[in-house]
């Protein structure tokens, strides 16, 4: 068996350590995007505790939006891609001490301008800039209701 020693050994150690800095670095280096989308509540969204997807977007669960915002629930801007950024920052604002800034654009249609990071496959983003915001442009509430019948949990569920 042989040991390292000195120099060698910091060698052996430092580069393996140079390396996983230098991917954690590259994987958080922030990209300018700009991205359109609608502004959904995460945790409808990633949880299903709602139901599918057409649950959680539009008028239909714009009343559920606004109270998980409020409540410091994350906000995600789902982009017409199928990627969901949550949302860091919202022009200067920070959500989860100003959950109030996030109630004005709750459902709505944005074009947005910002910075997007990735981390462990999670993607966020800080909105600089609101480029466009087109309002709550898909009115599915009158297809499912003001809370779609299939997101109501059964008796003993």
């Amino acid at each position: 068996m042989i040991l390292a020693t000195g120099g060698l050994r910091h060698a052996l150690i430092g580069l393996p350590l140079a390396a996983l800095a230098a991917t954690a670095s590259a994987e958080t280096a922030p990209e300018r995007i700009e991205v359109e989308g609608e502004m959904v509540d995460s945790w409808c969204y990633f949880s299903g505790v709602m139901g599918g997807y057409e649950a959680v977007v539009g008028s239909a669960h714009h009343t559920c939006a606004l109270w998980c915002a409020k409540g410091g629930i994350p906000v995600g801007l789902l982009a017409d891609d199928g990627t969901i950024y949550l949302v860091l920052r919202l022009e200067g604002a920070d959500p989860l001490a100003e959950p109030e800034t996030l109630l004005t654009v709750a459902s709505d249609r944005l074009v947005a301008d910002g910075l997007h990071y990735q981390r462990d496959g999670v993607n966020y983003i800080v909105v600089e800039k609101v480029v466009e915001n087109l309002g709550i442009t898909n009115h599915n509430h009158e297809d499912y209701g003001p809370v779609p019948g299939f997101a109501i949990p059964e008796p003993g569920q």
